[in-house]
């Protein structure tokens, strides 16, 4: 590695303005880097869709003061999340079932990252259908973790994740139905946002999903503010979209902050590992001048996990049954089938109305704790990793508990029930098998500041990616 690949962002597009590396050295650096880790990674898609190195040095020009102004993300290798359609470019959603589908239009996410001037020189790979916390398909292939390759990178964004784990692009693209942002933002020792609902607009009819969140990923809370705030706001396409709430540059001061730390939600279990790196967190934001006091969220993992799954039996399930006409299909992977069946027994037995009292419950457990604190940080996940390639519809074991749907690992569904909290995953150290553990940090509704503040402050005080050594050895 020639160390350029692992810049943040922020300091690639300084180095740009101020002409001490040029687009083309880190497109250059970039492509020597996937070619050595995507054999074993496999994130990427579509890396030779057209002339990048040509954009690069066009992207160059500008920075030298010939042709147009530099745009915010000029030359930047940035890789977008497949799930997010572009305009005359396939759109397979990692299925077998969408032979020769092409996208007629482009998502908002995307176009404003084409339109900021960012090199988005591949797409990622997703589970099929984006309906797992892990990321392989038939279509694909496994997505491996770049820190052990034995385990997934986590899903639905795993490829956009694990790209930025392995120093394949300094941004990306995700989405967000459960935790798809933050699960493989957490395995992969990333950052990830998932905004509130509206925040980051989407494409009908699923803008409409209040559970549904597009949004962005970098290896650090700065990036992840940069890329955010090209990608916030309002657009014609999408229009219950809400305004823009710009992220500061100067972030991390939390001096006098009421911080309430969950070191689980309810009974949702968490491996000890996992515990020791939320507290050691919660220790930093102690360093940082805040206020941290422990809490409990008086909420059930088979409440919560019930509710959500009747929302995704009435959206997501109902759509995807129309779209391939049985649930059943063989060609499906086994999990999809999985997500599916629970999704449609959930709604049956419970029904909407059933659903929505569920999440009333959910939102009075939250208020309780927002009523004295400005921020909550807990776990992102209770597990330690998924296993490369498997599928668990055999369930999952967490804390020497068993559960029948590998998602209950997650403390993440509960703020897309919540949907209106912005939550910020930040990594907040690694377990013993060397894969990365994450802390979302959760603001009151729509306060987006103070998320990122909160994990600015946090991601100084651990100083994780300041250090050479947190870096995956693939």
């Amino acid at each position: 590695m020639s160390g350029v690949e692992y810049l943040s962002a922020t300091a690639v597009l300084r180095a740009f303005r101020e002409r001490t590396l040029s687009p083309v050295e880190v497109y250059d650096a970039v492509v020597a880097r996937a070619d050595a880790v995507e054999p074993t990674v496999n994130a990427l898609l579509e890396r030779d869709h057209e002339d990048y190195r040509a954009a690069a040095i066009t992207a160059g020009e500008r920075y030298a003061g010939r042709g147009d102004a530099p745009r915010a993300l000029e030359g930047l290798p940035v890789v977008l999340k497949e799930e997010q359609p572009i305009a005359g470019r396939t759109l397979r959603l990692g299925s077998l079932l969408t032979e020769g589908q092409i996208a007629d239009e482009t998502h908002p996410l995307a176009y404003r990252t084409l339109a900021s001037g960012a090199l988005v020189h591949a797409r990622t790979t997703t589970p099929e259908f984006s309906c797992a916390g892990f990321t392989h398909s038939e279509l694909w292939g496994v997505t491996r973790n770049p820190w052990n390759p034995a385990f997934s990178p986590g899903g639905s964004s795993g490829g956009s994740a694990a790209a930025l784990a392995s120093g394949t692009a300094y941004l990306a693209s995700g989405s967000d139905i459960g935790g798809s942002i933050r699960l493989p933002a957490s395995f992969c020792g990333v950052v990830g946002f998932k905004a509130p609902y509206g925040r980051v607009p989407a494409l009908p009819p699923f803008n409409l999903d209040v559970y549904c969140h597009d949004g962005v990923l970098g290896r650090t809370v700065a990036d992840v503010a940069l890329f955010h705030n090209i990608v916030q706001g309002r657009h014609p396409a999408d229009h219950v979209s809400l305004p823009a709430l710009p992220i500061p540059a100067e972030l991390g001061d939390v001096r006098g902050m009421r911080i309430a730390l969950a070191v689980t939600i309810g009974d949702f279990p968490v491996e000890p590992e996992v515990e020791a790196n939320t507290r050691a967190f919660a220790g930093a934001l102690k360093s940082a001048g805040a206020i941290v006091e422990e809490v409990t969220v008086p909420l059930s993992l088979e409440a919560a996990s019930e509710t959500a799954f009747v929302h995704y039996g009435a959206i997501m399930g109902a759509a995807a049954v129309a779209e391939i006409g049985d649930a059943r299909h063989p060609a499906l992977m086994p999990y999809t089938r999985q997500f599916l069946a629970m999704s449609a027994e959930a709604l049956e037995r419970t029904g909407v109305v059933g659903g929505l009292a569920g999440e009333a419950t959910v939102h009075a457990a939250l208020a309780a704790v927002f009523a004295a604190h400005d921020a909550l940080i807990c776990p992102t996940l209770g597990t330690t990793g998924f296993e490369a390639g498997r599928d668990y519809t055999d369930g999952v074991e967490v804390a020497g508990r068993r559960f029948p749907m590998h998602m209950m690992a997650a403390l993440t569904p509960v703020f897309n029930i919540a949907s209106r909290h912005p939550v910020l995953n930040v990594p907040s150290g690694r377990a013993g098998n060397g894969v990365p553990t994450g802390v979302q940090v959760v603001a009151r509704p729509y306060d987006d500041v103070t998320a990122f503040h909160v994990g600015a402050a946090a991601e100084r005080e651990l100083g994780l990616w300041n250090d050479p050594a947190w870096r995956p050895d693939c």
